[in-house]
């Protein structure tokens, strides 16, 4: 099975052959970045979601490199390894996507010239949007791409247009900074139920947190939620959806409570070669960190995807 292929202890170690250091951006902002060089096979760029840091996906990064993929990956500014954007260390804010759009052209350029191709972005949740708006906008220019459960729409409990309203007005006559709320999302305490059906993989995160709480997130703030609400409708509505000749595999499960999987639904239907894979039943927004049913079938859908559009 995938995922027999590490053990619990190996999710919690960074390999001997990988390195983590730290890049600076054009504006002086530091970013840590994650690179593990394979055998030549080609190079996969991961993208984490909002409050992450890639020691999160190292089980995923050893099963792609296993395959002889080279794996890069930073953290996006304001969070991980990269610094805060705001005084509150624990609340996720930003004053506009467009700075994580430019990292992440930069950081695109860097590897392009020091590691080999073909080239793959992999984004999941937010790192899903950057990466399908990037694409969009010219800023990268990779064989394929996979997003996982991307993040192109938000699972608002009282709706996208009234949770952005909301949002909007709290942002304008408040402070933006603040944090939205306290928890994962609104009524729901047990946050790992928003993530993961795998108790032990779940635990993984809070083993990095111990071992370095710099590395710890809280929720988002007024602020990033009015631009997640703003980005994603804009990019729904975006003409070059439909003009987007780049393979695109979009892995979504329909019970996520987190993003919003219709919005995904709808964004596949109009890609020009979109390749839909939905999870039902037992699949929470982290899928390369499910239980191994759905992890391995994420990961094999991923496999067979590069395997004929990056091969």
């Amino acid at each position: 099975m995938i995922g027999m292929m590490l053990q619990p202890m190996n999710r919690r170690l960074i390999p001997a052959e990988a390195r983590v250091a730290i890049a600076r951006a054009a504006d002086g902002w530091s970013l840590r970045r994650f690179e593990w060089p394979g055998d030549g096979r080609g190079t996969i760029l991961f993208q984490a979601g909002r409050a992450d840091m890639f020691e999160k996906y190292l089980e995923s990064f050893a099963h792609w490199h296993a395959q002889g993929w080279s794996v890069a990956a930073f953290d996006w500014r304001g969070q991980g390894g990269s610094g805060r954007l705001c005084a509150d260390a624990q609340v996720g804010h930003c004053d506009d996507f467009a700075p994580w759009l430019t990292d992440l052209a930069e950081q695109w350029r860097d590897w392009v010239a020091a590691l080999p191709g073909p080239r793959v972005i992999v984004g999941h949740s937010m790192g899903g949007y950057l990466a399908l708006r990037a694409l969009l906008d010219g800023a990268i220019c990779p064989r394929a791409a996979v997003l996982v459960a991307p993040m192109l729409g938000l699972a608002s409990p009282v709706g996208a247009w009234l949770g952005g309203r909301v949002a909007h007005l709290m942002r304008r006559h408040g402070d933006p900074a603040r944090a939205a709320w306290k928890s994962e999302r609104p009524g729901f305490a047990q946050r790992q139920r928003l993530l993961t059906g795998d108790a032990a993989r779940y635990a993984d995160e809070a083993w990095w947190y111990e071992h370095d709480p710099t590395l710890r997130l809280g929720p988002p703030s007024w602020a990033w939620l009015d631009e997640a609400f703003a980005a994603t409708a804009c990019l729904r509505r975006d003409p070059a959806l439909a003009k987007l000749d780049v393979p695109v595999l979009l892995l979504v499960a329909d019970g996520d409570r987190l993003v919003d999987a219709r919005a995904s639904r709808r964004v596949a239907a109009r890609l020009k070669r979109a390749t839909l894979v939905r999870f039902g039943d037992g699949a929470a927004h982290e899928l390369l960190r499910e239980r191994d049913a759905v992890r391995d079938r994420a990961l094999a859908a991923i496999d067979s995807f590069l395997a004929e559009h990056a091969a």
